[in-house]
């Protein structure tokens, strides 16, 4: 996966240019729309940078779609750079525009990160899994959640079968972590639903379903799926993709799924086009369709395009932190890198002059089709 790392512009690094603007979060203007607040979709922008103006406009052609709910990517030492002292410019503009739309949250805060950990601010260092402090993540968590009410969901570890691939003993270590934090927050947030996300592909291509199956805590168990080999080549037919999918619920066992990000590219470098993702748009609302009752969400990994050669890099600065790209979702090699860039930059349902493509036309109405 590794793209919340290097695709961080799909959420809170996002450059927004905000300057002598104000915003308000506790803003009572609120689109009114029917919406479905399982269905989500990644809102983004197409350019490297954006204007406030500009995001006012992708919130709400994203909200005109009928989905009823957004990721927020946040990171803790963006977050919180100085101990006890929260910095929210960022997250205040990006939960706003939610907000404004009618839209609920799944919040991605990344305790792991594929290989990961964190990235955490400078004041904690970069402790291992057993010496990071339970109290200091419920502290940061009970920040975030106290603030913004329409977090409903959280995201506490991603890709996290790339974090124990190799380190299999330290799993009850994360359990103990996760679920000393699930009581702490569930004390004060009780609607809030807590788990941990796993990439669907790589856990097939890598045959580490056993990390998962060790992993069902929590309030669910969520997916992020690329129809896609360890070389990052689409390789599925959308049917086989939609059978695929299926999987998820072995995997999770008596637990609900999250499907966390959702995603079919039209990059023909990777053996994607526009037919085939609005296909598979549509065979992934047929699956939705057909389990909907033991589905917690469903999120569509995204609504634009971004330009070529933007959403991988070997190293992603973090604010203080930079972390590099891992070899265990995708390999290191620059072949493997290059394609999984084509792939993410072409996985939106907008291209980047702003034209829908055929899937754009497809989401709305399968989503306006559910019962």
């Amino acid at each position: 996966m590794d793209k919340k790392i290097l695709g961080v512009a799909v959420g809170i690094a996002v450059v927004i240019a905000i300057a002598a603007i104000t915003l308000n979060f506790d803003s009572d203007i609120i689109i009114p729309q029917k919406t479905n607040e399982k269905i989500g979709l990644v809102i983004n922008s197409p350019k490297q940078a954006t204007t406030l103006q500009d995001l006012d406009e992708i919130y709400s052609t994203a909200a005109s779609s009928g989905i009823g709910r957004s990721n927020v990517y946040l990171f803790w030492n963006l977050v919180e750079p100085v101990r006890g002292e929260f910095d929210w410019k960022q997250s205040d503009v990006l939960m706003s525009m939610n907000k404004n739309n009618n839209l609920q949250v799944t919040l991605y805060f990344s305790i792991i990160n594929g290989e990961t950990l964190g990235p955490f601010p400078s004041w904690i260092g970069k402790p291992p899994l057993q010496s990071l402090d339970e109290d200091r993540v419920v502290s940061v968590l009970d920040a975030i959640l106290s603030r913004y009410d329409i977090v409903d969901t959280v995201i506490l570890a991603g890709d996290t079968e790339s974090q124990f691939r190799f380190y299999e003993q330290n799993i009850p270590v994360y359990k103990e972590l996760f679920n000393g934090v699930y009581d702490k927050i569930k004390e004060k947030h009780p609607d809030v639903q807590i788990g941990n996300s796993f990439s669907l592909h790589n856990v097939i291509n890598k045959n580490l379903r056993y990390v998962v199956t060790d992993l069902t805590i929590g309030d669910f168990i969520a997916f992020s799926y690329f129809p896609v080999d360890t070389l990052n080549d689409i390789v599925k037919t959308p049917q086989e993709a939609k059978e695929e999918l299926q999987q998820v619920f072995d995997l999770a066992g008596e637990k609900k799924v999250g499907i966390f990000e959702i995603s079919w590219s039209t990059s023909d470098f990777v053996g994607g086009n526009e037919v085939l993702q609005a296909e598979f748009v549509e065979k992934s609302f047929e699956f939705y369709n057909e389990n909907q009752s033991e589905l917690e969400f469903f999120t569509w990994y995204r609504q634009h395009d971004k330009p070529d050669g933007t959403c991988v890099f070997g190293e992603q600065q973090i604010g203080d932190n930079t972390l590099s790209v891992g070899g265990s979702g995708f390999g290191t090699s620059e072949h493997v890198v290059e394609r999984l860039n084509n792939y993410i930059c072409h996985a939106g349902l907008i291209d980047t002059e702003n034209t829908p493509k055929q899937s754009w036309n497809v989401f709305k109405k399968q989503i306006q089709m559910i019962d």
